[in-house]
């Protein structure tokens, strides 16, 4: 029997697997669509989250079938413990298995509350303890040198390679600046940004808008791809967006990702991806001074326990100081 396909599996191939599958029986495929419905009427996910949610749901359903069940009452405590057992086994994150779970839990107290079910089998179904990871953040000096080495790269360039360059600048510059995410950035429009406030207007998850700062290298960064690099690549297809692709269409998350990878490299600091910056930002926040409540809205957070973990970045830095520093640590 060929190996099941692992999470870092392609899309290619576990679209092709899902092909293989049977499908669904018409009851059960009826209640994905209907809860995909209520996902987006009622739930305020993003397009990414609510098709992993989908994803996940329909593998359980599948799973299910597999062992019997026909309609959605067939999926009881059992059948959820033996579906989240055997993905462990396949050796998945436990973070995965938090979201299979999670996933697995909003479905049937959904088909529940909407009388799809007689019960919720999901009430008594633990969720996988995921361990604490602290996010990676970089040193106030190294985020100043990747910044300084993006304006360095931008003065200096010339030619076809400007306005890369200027892109990369001012995506740096307002990845830290302003701490927001990178699908964030790339879904900023031109009408988005006030330079001349300093204020750059973003659309975070559950489609919740806010207005964030952003400083002073920031504002001269993104000055420089307004009046340089954005008219020198924009096209029809560029419509509004803020930040352009060499092609003319909105720059997207991995051309964003790649490029702070690679500046990353230029700046010989350690490599880190879009998310970093927001990290690093939060923090540094945090380190100036800033109240935690404030840090919340900067970054977006529904949730203040959320932003409270970069109270535990500094606490391990403080204790990693005290360790090299003090006689009696």
């Amino acid at each position: 029997m060929a190996p099941t396909p692992q999470g870092g599996a392609s899309h290619s191939a576990r679209a092709a697997l899902a092909a293989e599958l049977p499908p669904l029986p018409a009851d059960l495929a009826d209640a994905v669509v209907r809860f995909g419905k209520h996902l987006d009427a009622q739930r305020g996910h993003s397009a990414h989250t609510r098709r992993a949610y989908l994803a996940d749901v329909t593998g359980l359903l599948r799973y299910a079938v597999r062992h019997g069940a026909r309609r959605l009452d067939d999926v009881q405590l059992v059948v959820l413990r033996g579906w989240l057992g055997e993905q462990a086994a396949r050796g998945l994150a436990r973070a995965t298995l938090a979201r299979r779970g999670a996933a697995a839990r909003a479905f049937l107290r959904w088909a529940h509350h909407v009388g799809l079910t007689a019960s919720d089998a999901s009430v008594r179904l633990a969720s996988p303890k995921v361990p604490r990871v602290l996010p990676t953040v970089l040193t106030t000096e190294a985020a100043g040198r990747m910044l300084d080495t993006a304006r360095d790269d931008a003065l200096a360039a010339t030619g076809d390679d400007r306005p890369a360059v200027l892109r990369a600048w001012a995506a740096a510059e307002l990845l830290y600046g302003s701490g927001v995410r990178v699908g964030e950035l790339v879904a900023v429009d031109v009408h988005d940004v006030d330079v001349g406030e300093r204020l750059v207007r973003v659309l975070g998850k559950g489609g919740k808008e806010r207005v964030v700062p952003f400083g002073v290298p920031a504002a001269r960064a993104v000055t420089a791809w307004l009046d340089e690099g954005r008219p020198a690549i924009a096209s029809a297809a560029s419509g509004p967006a803020l930040l352009v692709g060499d092609r003319g269409g909105r720059w997207g998350q991995r051309q964003a990702r790649e490029a702070i990878h690679r500046l990353a490299a230029r700046a010989g600091v350690d490599d880190v991806a879009p998310h970093a910056l927001r990290h690093s930002a939060a923090t540094h926040l945090l380190q100036g001074g800033s109240d935690l409540r404030s840090v919340q809205e900067v970054l977006g957070h529904a949730n203040l326990a959320t932003t409270q973990r970069y109270t535990h970045v500094d606490a391990e830095r403080l204790r990693a100081v005290y360790g090299q520093a003090f006689p009696r640590a």
